[in-house]
């Protein structure tokens, strides 16, 4: 899983002059790279000028990221690829995971923030309850976490659902696999 972000970096003076690199490099996933210089490398092998008319790059088309989460055009690639690599999500499935869902109810400025000011701890204050609904969630608290021995007879009076979704207002919200809760 983790590893899936691919993007295709551009440069607005070859995008402007409507040159050959106009479309862009090819996709470049970033996991396969351990620091910037390195997909430097690949773009200059691509026939990039880094130091002419290509210097001033951008993010023409990424996969992996939802895309409703941040405008890729005004993305620095470099900058990208820095708060990915420090977050850990290119190389650690479940931060990958968390990353996701993270984008699914928030944005990538919010994650970026994160990640700039705990670094890889990014995610230390994120749940996820994979798999749950709301029902789970309410069922789960009082009877996990709040360890409360409800008897048989009271359980059918007990709304488990109205009380996960009570919980929507401490920072829990659904995302396409279940619940996440964000602290």
């Amino acid at each position: 899983m983790a590893g899936n972000i691919q993007i295709v970096i551009g440069s607005w003076g070859s995008y402007n002059e409507c040159n050959e690199k106009a479309l862009g490099s090819k996709w470049l996933d970033l996991s396969d790279y351990s620091d910037w210089e390195e997909i430097e490398e690949e773009l200059k092998k691509e026939g990039f000028k880094l130091n002419g008319i290509d210097e001033e790059l951008f993010i023409q088309d990424v996969e992996g990221i939802p895309s409703n989460s941040k405008n890729w055009d005004y993305t620095n690639p470099k900058e990208l690829f820095e708060t990915l690599l420090e977050s850990e999500v290119l190389d650690d499935d479940y931060k990958y995971e968390v990353f996701e869902a993270f984008l699914e109810v928030k944005d990538y400025d919010e994650f970026e923030n994160l990640v700039r000011n705990h670094g890889s701890n990014w995610d230390m204050d994120i749940n996820l309850y994979k798999k749950m609904d709301w029902y789970d969630l309410g069922y789960y608290f009082i009877h996990e976490v709040c360890c409360r021995e409800v008897p048989d007879w009271l359980d059918n009076y007990i709304d488990y659902q109205r009380y996960g979704e009570e919980l929507s207002y401490d920072g829990f919200a659904e995302y396409n696999n279940g619940i996440i809760e964000i602290r």
